[in-house]
Formats: structure tokens, C-alpha cells, sequence
């Protein structure tokens, strides 16, 4: 049965849902609603859970990584400033192959000072060793957290499921929320085999040294890349149990015979959609849904690609003095193609700013509107806003 929840909402249910033994959390916007829901249902009496609240993200990050370590799972969430607090304790939890979920409500970074949506929180934490998983949609956010619980515990890594903040937690829709039957069936109990033990005492994360130390990051980026085949068993298996698909490491929606395609990742998928569809005008487009930042599926990419002779890649953050962050991996990505797509990479809705439905005329008229197209550009951005020098 759907039930109109908050995407926040949504998710503190089904974080509960997935029986995690501590949350540690710490409030900063648009993240607050997720742990002050799975808060209530701890003090409701509906999740038995140690819930930790502490003096900050840092302290969450800290929180959580003991407890996976010790045997518990464990979960927090955060958003923006809190996630670079959180930074050196999230390469800790990865590097020492820290199974455990977080929640990232995407927020723009300071500075100056933003509290709406984009997507430079995660993609400051590309190369932190963590699964990245980006969500299109609530009911996505829903399912891909259930899933992220299976895949951290199995490949031994962390999970960072990445939702659009205000766009989509805080928006009201009709959801399906799985039962706990469902979830239960789906997630195996918590074991950690590296865990700490009283019983055989042993030590984690101690120094180890130029001799080993390749070794140990060839280790953990192997084990980063035979993730993707678990990404995908993980959304083959719960669509199974709930008729739903999150679209695996990659997924390809729109006309299957358009010669341009439109890369995204998050919830802009959607208005880019609606946008086509209310303009018949408009050419026809293969949306390309990159729901697997990290760990980067090139092969499953380059599939969604055949065929296509232009692809605009269109991302919520930048690399300032070098452009875009996806766009220049899907490029080196699809060179391996016989016959490669044309890439076009443009940044829109940076810091929130609305996404509204002619920014699908605007970038294609970007890309073939134009004698030479830019390599890189912020589509959005207004010149007469812009001092003379930065336009």
C-alpha cells in the first residue's frame, strides 16, 4: 500500500526496517529529518537501536565505525559541511573495509554559505574509497538503502547512498514501503569477519608500511570494482521481492533509437523527461541514469552508449579551474568504443537553483546551436549576473 511520506520520512522507516543495532547522528539540514525519525521510532519503542547523539559529524563518523567494527550494524547521515567534517574518519571506515550505510542528502559546499541542493558534498568524497550510489527518485531512495545495507556487508565496504536534499527529502509523494518480512528475508544478519572479539582479541587499523601499503590500496580497489557485480545482483534480487528496479550500476530509459543521449545522476533525471515528452518539438532523447558513481562502471556505461553519436553529460557540481567531475571519466570511459559518442559536458542547478523544463531546449540548443560547442560550461549561469572578466 503507498503511503504519503517525506523522503526523509521514507527513510528513517526503512533505515529502522533494516534493524541497524547503533545510529550515530548529528543534525545539519536538509539531513535532520532522517535521524530525528529513526530518533522518535527508538523512543517510540519501535526500533530497538543505541541511538548515539553526538557533538558532531565527525564524532558520527567515529560512532559508527566502532560499532561496525565491533559487531553491530550501524548507520548515520549527513550533508554538506558535515560530510567534509566527516572526511578523515570516512577514508578510515573505507580503508579499513568498514561495512556499514550512510545516508548523504546532497547540499551545496561552502563557501558562501548555501544550504540547498547540489551534489559537491559526495563528489569531494569521489576518491574516499566509498560505494557511491545515487538515487532518481523517493521510492529509489528506499529501495537503494535496503540494498546498501546487503552490498556494504557483503564486499566488506561502505555505502554511501547519495538523495537529492529539499528536492527529494523533503518532498511528500506516494511511496511503497517494503514490510519487514520482506527486508528480513532480503538482509542476512550482521556478521563482520575482520570484527573485534574480546574473545580473540586482535587490532584494526594499526600502521602498516611502504612494504605492504600498495598492496593493501590494490586490495581495496579490486574489491571497489567487484562490487559492481554485487550492486547488480542486489537490485536484481529485491526486485524480485518487491517488483521494483533501481536500474542496477546503469541505466538506459528514453527512446532506444535517439542518436543523442543525456547523462545525469539524481533526481533531474525526471524534469529532463518531462521535458521532452510535453515538446514533441524537442529531438528525442536516451537518458542515461548513472545510479553507480563509485564504483565507475565503464563497461555497463559504454553498452547504455552504443549507437549514439552525442552525449551530454549533466552534472550538480564542478571541478573549478579544470570543469566537470563525470564528465571527463565518461570520455575516457567510452574512447574504448568503436565508434564513441561526441561528449558534452555541462553543470546546471548549483546550489539549488531551480531546474526548471526549458533546460533540456537549453542544453541541446548548447550543443547544436552552436558552430563550437564549449568543452565545459555552467548552463545556467546568467552573464548579466557575472562580473565582465568571468563571463
Amino acid at each position: 500500500m503507498a503511503l504519503a511520506l517525506e523522503g526523509s520520512q521514507a527513510l528513517a522507516r526503512t533505515v529502522a526496517l533494516c534493524r541497524p543495532q547503533v545510529v550515530a547522528a548529528y543534525p545539519i539540514t536538509p539531513q535532520t529529518h532522517i535521524v530525528e525519525g529513526i530518533a522518535k521510532l527508538v523512543a517510540d519503542g519501535h526500533l530497538a537501536c543505541e541511538m548515539v547523539s553526538v557533538e558532531s559529524e565527525h564524532s558520527a563518523a567515529s560512532v559508527a565505525l566502532g560499532a561496525a567494527a565491533a559487531g553491530s550494524r550501524a548507520y548515520t547521515a549527513s550533508a554538506s559541511q558535515g560530510i567534509l567534517l566527516m572526511a578523515e574518519v570516512l577514508y578510515d571506515i573505507s580503508g579499513l573495509r568498514i561495512p556499514l550505510v550512510m545516508t548523504c542528502a546532497n547540499r551545496a559546499l561552502s563557501g558562501p554559505l548555501n544550504i540547498w541542493n547540489d551534489q559537491q558534498d559526495s563528489m569531494s568524497m569521489r576518491d574516499s574509497g566509498w560505494i557511491q550510489l545515487y538515487c532518481a527518485t523517493n521510492q529509489e531512495a528506499v529501495d537503494t538503502t535496503v540494498q546498501a545495507f546487503r552490498i556494504a556487508e557483503r564486499c566488506e565496504l561502505p555505502v554511501m547512498v547519495c538523495v537529492d536534499g529539499f528536492t527529494l527529502t523533503h518532498t511528500l509523494e506516494p511511496l511503497e514501503l517494503p514490510t519487514a518480512e520482506q527486508v528480513d528475508g532480503f538482509l542476512p544478519v550482521y556478521s563482520f569477519r575482520h570484527g573485534l572479539d574480546p574473545a580473540d582479541p586482535r587490532s584494526l587499523g594499526t600502521l602498516v608500511g611502504p612494504e605492504h601499503f600498495s598492496e593493501v590500496r590494490h586490495a581495496h580497489h579490486q574489491a571497489m570494482m567487484r562490487a559492481q557485480t554485487e550492486i547488480e545482483q542486489a537490485d536484481a534480487d529485491w526486485a524480485a521481492v518487491v517488483g521494483r528496479h533501481c536500474g542496477g550500476l546503469v541505466e538506459a530509459r528514453g527512446d532506444p533509437e535517439a542518436r543523442l543521449g543525456i547523462l545525469t545522476l539524481g533526481s533531474v533525471l525526471g524534469t529532463l523527461e518531462d521535458a521532452m515528452d510535453s515538446d514533441p518539438e524537442l529531438p528525442r532523447a536516451r537518458f542515461i541514469k548513472l545510479r553507480s558513481f563509485r564504483p565507475f562502471p565503464a563497461e555497463a556505461l559504454r553498452r547504455a552508449c552504443e549507437g549514439l553519436d552525442h552525449l551530454i553529460v549533466l552534472e550538480r557540481a564542478l571541478s573549478p579551474g579544470a570543469g566537470g567531475i563525470v564528465g571527463p571519466e565518461v570520455q575516457t570511459a567510452l574512447i574504448e568504443m568503436e565508434e564513441p559518442p561526441r561528449v558534452h559536458n555541462y553543470a546546471a542547478g548549483l546550489g539549488g537553483r531551480d531546474l526548471s523544463l526549458d533546460l533540456y531546449s537549453r542544453i541541446v540548443q548548447a550543443v547544436f546551436g552552436a558552430e563550437r560547442p564549449r568543452e565545459f560550461a555552467i548552463i545556467d549561469a546568467e552573464p548579466d549576473l557575472l562580473p565582465e572578466s568571468d563571463r
